[in-house]
């Protein structure tokens, strides 16, 4: 048998580059423009989430295949979504293939299963949603072909905090990051339950005290004015050492704006992977 690549052959490196517009979204929040890609639906069984089969998805863009060696961005999802809810709610596949045709070059997008409100990181029970990201769920993709040299990670809201979190504090090597609407919270006591185990948990994975995590990271923040995330991500994003990329415009904490931010959050991630 073949061993298994170590994290650090998996994970260290490997620049795309391309501009343009894409056209505009269409009244149903999905993109205008080609169809998209092939996509690939499988499961893994995780150790680091206790065994539990964990589902998983890879989005190809047109003209590409399994087994092809391009970059990856792998984007984790939010609080009560599923790795499917990037494709069946965002339509990232769809906003990948329009990213390409505008000529960004081709990459693939890969979602996995993090749970409900693990909050990707290690939690009481012994689960570890980040632990299998980065141990699991990446070394997967390089074995399926994929350049995970070239890695970029995305995120919103619980996902979005889950990105900048094994970046910043876990210092995942990736070529770029951007999140939407990132569940920052001021304090242990303003989160929802299950997010955290107890104010410990909470001070050990507060990335909005700790901005300097992020240092040199090249960073797209987006987040609208009326989401309840928005002082927050102001705050953070205004304490780094760069300003990041992105910006505050008119949206809330819904499934619309962060299909609105999607396709720049997609060129931004291509152009550097």
């Amino acid at each position: 048998m073949t061993p298994a690549p170590s994290r650090r052959a998996v994970l260290v490196g490997g620049l795309l580059g391309g501009s343009g517009a894409l056209l505009a979204a269409c009244a149903s929040g999905r993109a205008e423009g080609p169809a998209p890609g092939r996509r690939v639906d499988g499961s893994l069984t995780s150790a680091a989430m206790k065994g539990a089969e964990v589902g998983w998805t890879i989005a190809y863009p047109p003209g590409h295949a399994p087994g092809d060696r391009l970059p990856v961005v792998v984007t984790l999802h939010g609080r009560g979504a599923t790795h499917a809810t990037a494709f069946s709610t965002l339509h990232l596949d769809e906003v990948l293939a329009a990213v390409v045709a505008d000529g960004v070059p081709p990459f693939a997008v890969a979602s996995v299963d993090g749970g409900d409100h693990g909050y990707w990181h290690r939690r009481a029970d012994g689960t570890d949603p980040g632990a299998m990201v980065v141990d699991e769920f990446v070394p997967l993709l390089h074995r399926r072909g994929l350049d995970t040299g070239r890695l970029g990670l995305h995120g919103w809201s619980m996902g979005g905090y889950g990105a900048l979190l094994l970046v910043g504090r876990d210092r995942v090597p990736v070529r770029a990051l951007a999140v939407a609407s990132p569940a920052l919270f001021a304090s242990a006591g303003a989160t929802p339950a299950g997010a955290f185990d107890d104010a410990a948990d909470f001070d050990r994975n507060d990335v909005l005290a700790h901005p300097e995590w992020l240092d040199g990271v090249p960073l797209r923040v987006d987040c609208g004015r009326e989401d309840p995330f928005y002082a927050a991500s102001r705050s953070f994003t205004s304490r780094l050492d760069a300003r990041p990329a992105g910006g505050f415009g008119p949206g809330a904490h819904t499934a619309a704006y962060w299909r609105s931010v999607a396709p720049a959050e997609l060129r931004f991630l291509g152009r550097r992977l």
